[in-house]
């Protein structure tokens, strides 16, 4: 019994000691909660001061919503790429230049080819409701920039690829407005190169037949879902940011889309360009068929009326007309081949002549272009994509490639995409 007593003693005195500590620490606790409920008053206070203080001054908008930066900027995605290169040129040309030759122009030279770094906006979508707004800069630095770029040598567009501003305006199905500086409507193949094509070279066409960006307006309505139009008014087909003339070259197209895996675009332009021609016209047809999964073409045929006037060599009109056949096939989701053939003829040398891309044939001597490229596309990883190539190039005039008419280049690429 004193045993017993003497414990319920020891659980009394504990049990008072236990109130005593819990009574301190909810009174503690009362306390702090006080001190900082009496914090978070005055720091709204000085809050509500400071916006008070903003919104005179013009810094904020006086309504009750104010603007959602941090939102702003997440809609805002920075990309690109890095690619690098080395071929060898069995031709040996002179002075280490391959002539006519993209990417990769100092024959067995690493190469930095590409840095590119685009910020855009999310893509403005086409509707009949309501008004959006958006914008896409692209900037590439390189070996590769000179001929990719908007104006190599103009201050301020070195290092620009293309920027605009997109615009949705609420007609019909949406009428999409590009306004700045734009990329060709005409080549099947990307400027971007490897890092984008199936091929880690680029093809002739998209230099001789094609065209580089442009200052102009664009407009673009879907008729339904199978056609869409768009039509161009820009400095010139070769004016690039800055105009040349007074004159404007218009560029039109229709976009058909039969299916989901097949798709065509129809182009036609034509306007005085005051550079190596006075004027030109023309007209393109670009496909492609995604036949399997795996397997998917592509083509290009052009065709383009060069117009100059007496005492200009060649004088007169000028026919240059090039076609083009892509097809690639993907054995793994990792390992893929791709092949690439073309042929260009240029007659009168209007084109592909006078130093044009190194090629030393005087204008008014012509001559015909075919070229065959073979690619293994390796991608280890998503980010990395490795082109090991072949290529064959043929000439009609017998110093196309210095002292020869004819070449094969072997080499490889490796770009990161980011």
């Amino acid at each position: 019994m004193k045993k017993s007593f003497k414990s319920r003693k020891k659980l009394k005195t504990a049990g008072t000691c236990l109130a005593i500590v819990a009574g301190g620490i909810v009174g503690l606790h009362a306390q702090s909660m006080e001190q900082l409920q009496k914090e978070n008053e005055e720091m709204h206070k000085r809050l509500d001061a400071l916006e008070d203080m903003m919104k005179k001054e013009g810094l904020l908008p006086s309504g009750k919503a104010a603007p959602k930066f941090v939102s702003a900027l997440s809609d805002i995605t920075l990309s690109g790429f890095v690619t690098a290169s080395y071929f060898h040129d069995t031709s040996d040309p002179p002075g280490g230049i391959s002539p006519g030759y993209l990417w990769n122009r100092h024959n067995n030279s690493f190469s930095l080819n590409k840095v590119k770094l685009t910020l855009a906006s999310k893509p403005v979508e086409s509707n009949g409701d309501h008004f959006e707004a958006g914008f896409r800069t692209s900037l590439i630095f390189g070996q590769d920039a000179p001929i990719v770029n908007s104006g190599s040598g103009i201050t301020g567009f070195d290092v620009l690829r293309e920027a605009y501003v997109d615009l949705n305006i609420p007609i019909g199905t949406g009428l999409n407005v590009k306004a700045g500086e734009l990329i060709s409507l005409l080549n099947y193949e990307s400027g971007d190169g490897g890092a984008v094509n199936d091929n880690f070279s680029q093809g002739f066409q998209w230099f001789f037949t094609g065209n580089g960006p442009a200052a102009g307006v664009q407009v673009g309505y879907n008729v339904c879902e199978q056609v869409d139009l768009k039509f161009r008014v820009q400095n010139g087909l070769y004016a690039g940011p800055v105009d040349n003339n007074s004159s404007k070259t218009l560029v039109g197209a229709i976009g058909i889309h039969p299916t989901k895996s097949l798709w065509f675009s129809l182009i036609g332009w034509g306007g005085r360009e005051d550079s190596f021609i006075q004027s030109v016209w023309g007209g393109s047809l670009l496909a492609g068929w995604q036949a399997t999964e795996q397997l998917h073409f592509g083509t290009e045929l052009d065709y383009f009326d060069f117009y100059n006037g007496t005492g200009v060599t060649p004088a007169g009109n000028s026919d240059v007309w090039s076609t083009g056949l892509w097809a690639a096939y993907d054995f793994t989701k990792q390992v893929g081949l791709a092949v690439r053939g073309e042929f260009l003829s240029d007659k009168n040398g209007a084109d592909i002549s006078g130093g044009a891309l190194g090629f030393g044939n005087p204008p008014g001597t012509g001559q015909d272009l075919a070229s065959v490229a073979v690619t293994l596309n390796y991608r280890p990883l998503p980010s990395i994509k490795v082109q090991p190539e072949v290529r064959y190039d043929h000439s009609s005039y017998s110093k196309a490639f210095g002292t020869e008419n004819h070449r094969v280049l072997v080499g490889a690429g490796v770009s990161y995409l980011f």
